[in-house]
């Protein structure tokens, strides 16, 4: 059988909501603007209007240098610069798993969709970014971290929308399935759209990472497909590291495995 480990490389051992600290009323005020804003047609607007991918053309690694001009007001334990948050995780993992250079790859990328922050990409607000993710049209499962605010969420009160499975049957696979909009979603299909060559449990990795309802609570798992529950495994392998990273020095291998599994220039 297939045990996960305690941690993962999304920080499930790091993150702890219940602990008060200086930004705990802060990441709070966040999670009661998602869970109002994020409805089923919100994010239906949002994905129309980001797969266009009429922002950029940029390389990967413009895109991770780009990162670091970002704060993620969510996450309470990222104090270093994003750039060495995705390197931390992605050599962690390496050490982990040498020989799955697709997993290296995906760790490095999995947060560029946090330039949706960013005013060439829309400004967005933080609650349209980043935090945790969740299926819209259908009921907000109690397991969502701060759960009590769905209640002014309009969707709450339409009854297309808050039954179990909502607009959804049992067993659809979380592909058809509609996720709350922010970094996952937005960086899934700019590597879907430009073509990426990464197998499909790397998708996964950047779509649903930051699904913790699921990986990390176990809610939704009556939508998810066989396949889904074989990649989910893989999200469930990371370990997170905070070992200081000599960016230059890894950089040239990083590069290779985006050449890859990349074009040189990506549509954002």
């Amino acid at each position: 059988m297939f045990k996960a480990p305690e941690s993962n490389a999304f920080g499930q051992s790091f993150r702890d909501y219940d602990i008060e600290s200086e930004r705990q009323k802060g990441v709070e005020e966040f999670y009661r603007l998602q869970h109002i804003n994020q409805t089923y047609d919100f994010v239906k607007k949002m994905r129309e209007h980001y797969k266009k991918l009429d922002k950029a053309a940029m390389s990967i690694w413009e895109c991770c240098e780009m990162l670091n001009e970002v704060v993620d007001d969510s996450d309470p334990d990222l104090d270093e610069p994003q750039i060495q948050h995705l390197l931390q995780t992605a050599e962690a993992i390496r050490k982990d798993y040498p020989n799955e250079d697709w997993l290296h790859l995906t760790a490095l990328i999995h947060d560029l969709g946090k330039i949706l922050h960013l005013p060439q990409f829309g400004e967005l607000p933080q609650w349209a970014v980043v935090g945790d993710t969740f299926p819209v049209g259908c009921a907000f499962d109690e397991k969502n971290v701060h759960h009590k605010y769905f209640k002014e969420n309009p969707d709450s009160q339409n009854p297309a929308y808050n039954t179990k499975e909502g607009v959804y049957s049992k067993g659809c696979g979380l592909d058809n399935v509609l996720m709350s909009w922010g970094h996952d979603d937005y960086m899934y299909m700019v590597a879907k759209e430009n073509g990426t060559t990464l197998p499909s449990p790397g998708l996964f990795i950047i779509r649903y990472h930051s699904f913790y309802p699921l990986h990390k609570e176990g809610a939704y798992t009556h939508l998810m497909s066989e396949e889904d529950f074989e990649n989910l495994k893989w999200l469930h392998i990371f370990n997170k590291s905070k070992v200081l990273v000599d960016v230059e020095k890894v950089k040239p291998y990083y590069q290779s495995l985006i050449d890859k599994y990349f074009p040189a220039k990506l549509k954002w």
